[in-house]
């Protein structure tokens, strides 16, 4: 955990320089292509490890890291506002990623039905309470 914090503390220093040299605009568009990239590597990772059935957890992996690799790679080549349509539909390979990850985790503690899908559901509720305040 120390070290992931170091790491944390460090790439936000790294990307706070980057801001105060080059401007925002250019950090964050440098930044959000290399997260994409990065995503879309650790995803083919993941399925290469679904497919050797190396981990249970290794599909759900595939789909949050593919999601998230092709969602900043749009906003990347787009722009958030120029095809929401889009972005909603890769945004659905992060919510399957999520869910399957929910299962995975809920099969592990022993419980079996659909109570993984709580905190999907609890996810859902925040966003609308956040949407309806102010």
């Amino acid at each position: 955990m120390r070290q992931s914090i170091g790491l944390l503390a460090l790439v936000l220093a790294g990307l706070h320089l980057g801001r105060v040299w080059l401007g925002g605009e250019v950090v964050l568009v440098v930044a959000t292509g290399a997260m994409a990239l990065m995503a879309l590597m650790i995803a083919a990772t993941f399925l290469w490890l679904y497919a050797v059935r190396a981990t249970p957890l290794a599909l759900g992996m595939a789909f949050s890291w593919l999601g998230w690799g092709l969602f900043a790679g749009s906003v990347w080549l787009v722009g958030a506002g120029q095809a929401p349509g889009a972005l909603l539909a890769v945004l659905a390979f992060c919510i399957v990623g999520a869910v399957l990850h929910f299962s995975v985790i809920h099969r592990s503690f022993g419980w079996h039905g659909a109570s993984f899908l709580w905190p999907v559901g609890v996810s859902l509720a925040a966003g609308l309470l956040a949407l309806a305040l102010p």
